[in-house]
């Protein structure tokens, strides 16, 4: 597949890529019919600052576009892995030091997880809870210009909050969101993003979820 811009079903803005995959395809996620992207991540790929002040790893291949400034974007996230830290993502990004992704990411144990990560100047990393299985379903949303919220589901209807915070930005910084594939342990990655829904609209209730 080239890398120019793509146009995803259920997402109604163009995306593009910011760094481009080994490989991609559109896919349809095992759960449903509903097509949607599969990323293929190179080997040692990733995206983290460390606070450890070890060089940034930022060459995860990412698709993202301008979302509106209000918004949430849903996938059934599934991920073939192979090596720890292997992860499907939905992404915020605003600049090099200045994004939040949230993971479904295979543990140290070998357990799928959820996984959130928000970097102002540098990187955290926050365990969430187990997965059973190889997918799940992942929400990304903004409220107000300096409100974020992740939510997880194992149904992709009752969803629970993972975490709400707030990013540094700069006036001139434009918010993207989108998908992204890693494989910083291993020799690539493949994440597929499908059932995928998305509204110009903030949440009505962020703690319960919906």
């Amino acid at each position: 597949m080239n890398a120019g811009p793509v146009q995803l079903p259920g997402v109604p803005f163009e995306l593009v890529w910011d760094v481009v995959p080994e490989h991609w395809e559109p896919a349809v996620g095992s759960a449903s019919r509903e097509s949607g992207v599969l990323i293929e991540a190179g080997p040692h790929s990733d995206l983290f600052v460390s606070p450890d002040d070890v060089e940034p790893s930022l060459n995860a291949p990412r698709l993202i576009g301008v979302p509106d400034s209000r918004f949430q974007l849903s996938a059934l996230v599934e991920v073939e892995f192979v090596s720890t830290f292997d992860a499907g993502v939905l992404l915020i990004w605003a600049n090099e030091r200045s994004w939040a992704k949230l993971c479904l990411e295979y543990s140290p144990a070998g357990q799928p997880m959820v996984v959130s990560v928000v970097t102002r100047g540098v990187s955290d990393d926050a365990n969430s809870r187990d997965v059973e299985g190889l997918g799940t379903w992942l929400r990304i949303s903004r409220s107000t210009p300096g409100s974020f919220a992740f939510h997880a589901a194992t149904d992709g209807v009752h969803w629970s909050l993972i975490r709400h915070f707030s990013l540094d930005l700069e006036p001139d910084d434009v918010v993207r969101i989108g998908f992204l594939a890693q494989s910083p342990t291993g020799e690539g990655c493949r994440a597929s993003f499908s059932q995928l829904r998305y509204l110009p609209e903030a949440l009505d209730d962020l703690r319960g979820g919906d």
